[in-house]
């Protein structure tokens, strides 16, 4: 009785402070989300480059994600969570040093490999906990999402007082302070990792099955679509509302919130209910939620029998934010719900499933900004951006639909009776 409760204390202080770790890495992962507004207005940037400097950091923290999965299973994932961290301490300084746009792009190519902390924390928190608690494991872990909500609530402070270059500095420190926490705290279990005799070639043999690819275009949606709408609703606000950083960053943080901290709830639901059913309902909430969304500020004029009448149609403030809000929801079960998938159909190889699955999230998270930027510059509508997202989804839906939903009998003597609790 003794070692399994020694167990699972050291189950859930592996969690608890890799969930922090997660935390501070996504932070300083959307760190351009809110210093590059006045970057941006430094250097005269148009939206395209905007879009690229805030997705720079996006694609080394997508690009590390499977090596950083596979070297999880092989080697463990407490050295290469500490190892990971503390290089990108020094990247993070430098960042309050760079004065033209290739500097930005440049240091933010080192600043996001903390993104990568997401395919090495996930395979290591879930082989502390038995498989039918992994997705709650998963879920919580991924919970550390809300480091993107946190940038909004610390950053705009710390610009507003000191200037921008005071936000990576104090980055900086919190991260070096991470790594301390995350070294003390955290436990190693050699029995959690792949044998030796099993080759990269062999854990990557997976990759094969078409099913991971149809995750991957899954998770470019509730992930790639969370990350990239994280950097782009600052701006967002500020331009479509006239809002101040400050309020602006508020009212981002409603959709960058719930999107990591409901998480943990989506991993919980998706251990009751299934995968399938969850990620199902996401997409369709999604579908509704961006369809509203896209639709952009439009004033028409109707020749009426008392002659011409202006009207407009465009969603305010108010319903914007939640309609974000109930978008962010979503993502959140979203998120966990893909990742149910991997460790029910891939539970002795998550890391490297969960790297590749990661790297098309994180990839989708690296080319939306861009392509929100060039939308912006050659339509000037800013709603343009959930339209393209409204297209993904589509896609999704359509998808899950054929290898899904059409495979599921549901009339006749085989059918299943529908139940919650099937």
């Amino acid at each position: 009785m003794a070692p399994e409760l020694n167990q699972d204390k050291k189950a859930w202080s592996v969690l608890i402070v890799s969930t922090l770790a997660f935390t501070v890495c996504f932070m300083v992962w959307m760190m351009f989300g809110v210093i590059g507004i006045p970057i941006k207005k430094a250097l005269d940037l148009n939206s395209t480059q905007f879009g690229l400097l805030m997705a720079t950091p996006v694609l080394t923290g997508s690009l590390v994600r499977v090596p950083l999965g596979i070297w999880t299973d092989r080697y463990g994932g407490r050295i290469v969570m500490a190892i990971l961290m503390a290089i990108t301490v020094p990247a993070i300084w430098l960042m309050s040093y760079a004065t033209a746009y290739w500097h930005f792009l440049t240091i933010g190519l080192f600043v996001g490999l903390a993104g990568g902390s997401f395919s090495v924390g996930t395979p290591y928190v879930a082989r502390w906990f038995p498989r039918h608690r992994q997705g709650m494991a998963m879920g919580v872990y991924g919970a550390g999402n809300s480091g993107a909500a946190v940038n909004k609530f610390v950053a705009p402070v710390l610009l507003v007082a000191f200037g921008w270059t005071m936000v990576p500095r104090v980055y900086a420190a919190i991260m070096l302070g991470t790594v301390v926490l995350f070294w003390l705290f955290s436990h190693s279990d050699p029995s959690h990792r792949v044998p030796s005799n099993v080759s990269f070639v062999d854990q990557l043999k997976a990759l094969k099955d078409p099913k991971v690819l149809k995750y991957c275009q899954y998770y470019s949606i509730v992930f790639g679509g969370y990350v990239a709408l994280s950097l782009w609703m600052v701006q967002y606000y500020v331009g479509e509302f006239g809002l101040d950083i400050r309020v602006a960053a508020l009212l981002a943080a409603c959709f960058s919130l719930p999107g990591g901290v409901l998480r943990a709830v989506g991993g919980v639901m998706s251990d009751k209910f299934g995968a399938h059913k969850v990620t199902w309902w996401v997409m369709w909430v999604s579908w509704i939620c961006l369809f509203l969304l896209s639709y952009p500020q439009t004033d028409f004029t109707v020749l009426t029998v008392n002659g011409p009448r202006t009207f407009h149609i465009g969603l305010n403030v108010y319903v914007f934010t939640a309609l974000m809000f109930v978008l962010g929801i979503a993502w959140a079960f979203g998120k966990a719900s893909v990742f149910k998938y991997i460790s029910d159909d891939y539970p002795k190889n998550i890391g490297a499933i969960s790297g590749i699955v990661g790297l098309a999230g994180g990839l989708g998270g690296f080319v939306l900004p861009i392509l929100f930027g060039v939308l912006m510059d050659l339509t000037g509508i800013r709603s343009s951006a959930f339209m393209l997202m409204y297209g993904v989804v589509w896609v999704s839906l359509i998808w899950m639909y054929w290898t899904e939903v059409r495979q599921t009998e549901v009339m006749g003597a085989n059918a299943k009776p529908f139940s919650l609790q099937n």
